[in-house]
Parts: C-alpha cells; sequence; structure tokens
C-alpha cells in the first residue's frame, strides 16, 4: 500500500464503503417483531467481561429490562442491527432498557475494529464468550439471536434473526415491560 498514492488509497476505501452500502441498501428491512416467551423462564447465568474488562453479570441488573444480542462479526445481520441496538439504548436506557451484545467466538483484537467501524459506535456492553459456552447454555442456534428478560429476570421475548431494534413499536413494547 506504501507504493500506491494516497489518493488512490483514499479512493479505494471510498469506492469499499460505497459497494457496502449499496449492497445493504438492496437488502430488505429487518423485521421488528419479538416472539413471546410463554410461559417465561428463568434467565441463565450470564458473567462474562466487557471490551473494557469489567465483569457484568446479569442477576445485578435485577429490576430492568435487559435485551440481550447474541452476535458476531461475521454474520451480516448481526452487522445490520448492530446500530439499531445502539439507538435502543439511546432511547430507552434511561427508562430502564439496558442492551448487552454479546459476541460469541471472538476475541477484542476481531471486535474492536468492527466496532469502529460501525455508526454509531455502540455504548452499551461488548460481552466476550469466547468459549461459546455461554451461547450454548442459553440454547441459541443461530447468529444473531436476541432475548429480552424482564425486571424479575425471565426470559419473555425472543428474536432469531436481525432486527430493527429503534422501531418505535419495538421500544414501546420493552418499556412496557417495567409497567
Amino acid at each position: 500500500m506504501s507504493n500506491v498514492p494516497s489518493s488512490m488509497s483514499r479512493w479505494s476505501l471510498l469506492m469499499m464503503g460505497w459497494l457496502s452500502f449499496s449492497a445493504w441498501a438492496d437488502l430488505p428491512p429487518l423485521t421488528h417483531g419479538l416472539t413471546p416467551i410463554s410461559p417465561a423462564v428463568e434467565a441463565p447465568t450470564l458473567k462474562l467481561t466487557s471490551m473494557d474488562d469489567e465483569l457484568v453479570d446479569l442477576a445485578s441488573l435485577r429490576g430492568e429490562v435487559v435485551v440481550i444480542n447474541f452476535w458476531a462479526t461475521w454474520c451480516p445481520p448481526c452487522r445490520r442491527e448492530m446500530p439499531s441496538l445502539e439507538r435502543l439504548y439511546q432511547a430507552a436506557g434511561d427508562e430502564g432498557v439496558k442492551v448487552l451484545a454479546v459476541d460469541v467466538g471472538e476475541d477484542e483484537d476481531t471486535v474492536f475494529p468492527f466496532l469502529g467501524a460501525i455508526e454509531p459506535s455502540p455504548t452499551f456492553p461488548i460481552l466476550f464468550d469466547t468459549d461459546s459456552s455461554v451461547m450454548t447454555e442459553w440454547k441459541v442456534m443461530g447468529l444473531p439471536t436476541t432475548f429480552v428478560v424482564d425486571p424479575e429476570g425471565k426470559i419473555v421475548y425472543r428474536a432469531v434473526g436481525g432486527r430493527e431494534f429503534d422501531h418505535p413499536e419495538l421500544i414501546q413494547q420493552l418499556l412496557q415491560l417495567h409497567k
């Protein structure tokens, strides 16, 4: 790359970004529905280290609505829905809706560059399930899979596949869990 003029490398990066955007623009929109879990079931244990080297324990979030998203950087719908998770967090975080993103099978060196390339970049905790043991305990069969845990610690909704988490109907559905 050092032999390529800087204007050429900038042009190449611009074209790659445009091609990525245009490929996403041709895809159908993500859905915003959640599948109810009835009867609600107790959430399994979730204790993982975050990108900030902090231990995050789901049990410490009792009293909050927690959206737990299992994902990976190589998963196209995971990549598409990540900005909407941040917008959900920004819209409802102060109203008791927390977001945890559990990266499955990857390490910080893989995840960090990805997070820097998406807009808006996530400010919610990114957790690492490097050996996929938590994914197995939560019975995740494919990525992305998202669970909604109510304030009592029970799984009340699940979503398999990409979602627009910042859709007004979905946000309202989550906020109603506090009532």
